[in-house]
């Protein structure tokens, strides 16, 4: 099979593990230019390039993971004449979740759109953990946006889709090998969970931890532990990131079960697709009901919540 030819536009940026540049090549059919990205990596980094590489190969056809191009990672000498290793993906040009957010006021986003970004990232996850992997990395950063259209109410209106990249963190669900008393995280210490810090866990609820963080960074527009200078004994003593009271009470309440000490508790991404803060009329930023069964069963989870989160905190060591 042959490939089209690509034409280097610009440099996009750099990681840890490689950097990303835009390509642009011809459509066969009608002599469209389209684009795509690369991801190249070092002989250093290697592994991790062709882990992703594997992954995202297995997530092909997933509407919420950044699709790959091609059925291997290239292999070539650059024009220093060291080995670097290259694949093609999906270019975002809404850019990353970390710059989207630039555009809105205060870094912070609607209500609404808040509720719809974390809906797509918690079906991204379950695709993920379906098939046995943690991404072990998610963040701002590695949450790319895509422009497109939605016909509502008689009209077409724009609207934006979110997709999960960057995996070259990800691990099988249940992996410690990468964890060593020297190194403590396997992806960004601010978005990593208690367990993986203190115990190398790496398992299906870090990630759900990991929303939270990003859930929390859409509405206040900082980032996670801005109330304090972050320290990796607060993870290991099982603090959690402030929850503004100004949120909405839905929302409190999703983040307290991505952010409960006890990894059970924060059940799993299909589960809590049926959460209370992603059903109903996302419109309405709601308090507390005052009135019916469902109010009082609903302040009797966030006290159960409290309640467990204040007794793990003074039994953690």
């Amino acid at each position: 099979m042959s490939y089209p030819e690509l034409h280097f536009e610009q440099f996009l940026g750099e990681g840890s593990y490689g950097s990303v540049s835009l390509y642009t090549y011809k459509a066969t059919r009608n002599g469209k230019t389209l684009y795509a990205a690369a991801k190249t990596s070092d002989e250093k980094h290697a592994d991790s390039l062709y882990r992703e590489f594997q992954i995202l190969s297995e997530l092909k056809g997933c509407p919420r993971i950044v699709q790959c191009y091609g059925t291997k990672v290239q292999e070539r000498l650059n024009e220093k004449r060291c080995l670097e290793y290259k694949f093609h993906m999906e270019y975002a040009p809404g850019g990353s979740l970390r710059s989207f957010v630039n555009h809105f006021k205060d870094n912070k986003l609607p209500d609404a759109l808040i509720r719809d970004f974390t809906r797509m990232l918690l079906e991204g996850l379950a695709i993920i953990h379906g098939h046995g992997y943690v991404h072990c990395d998610l963040k701002p950063a590695n949450i790319l946006v895509f422009p497109s259209c939605v016909y509502k109410n008689g009209a077409w209106r724009s609207s934006h889709e979110l997709k999960i990249s960057d995996f070259g963190l990800s691990r099988r669900d249940g992996d410690t090998s990468w964890w060593q008393p020297h190194r403590l995280y396997a992806g960004t210490p601010i978005y990593m969970s208690p367990e993986s810090i203190s115990h190398g866990e790496t398992g299906k609820g870090l990630d759900l931890w990991s929303l939270g963080c990003v859930v929390l960074e859409m509405y206040t527009g900082k980032r996670p532990w801005w109330h304090k200078e972050y320290k990796l004994e607060d993870l290991k003593n099982c603090h959690a990131p402030l929850i503004p009271r100004e949120i909405p009470f839905e929302a409190k309440l999703f983040l307290m079960t991505c952010f409960s000490p006890e990894v059970d508790d924060r059940k799993d991404a299909s589960t809590l697709l049926n959460h209370i803060f992603l059903r109903g009329d996302v419109s309405k930023i709601t308090e507390s009901p005052m009135t019916g069964d469902n109010s009082r069963k609903i302040s009797l989870e966030l006290e159960k919540l409290r309640e467990r989160l204040s007794g793990m905190r003074s039994i953690c060591v």
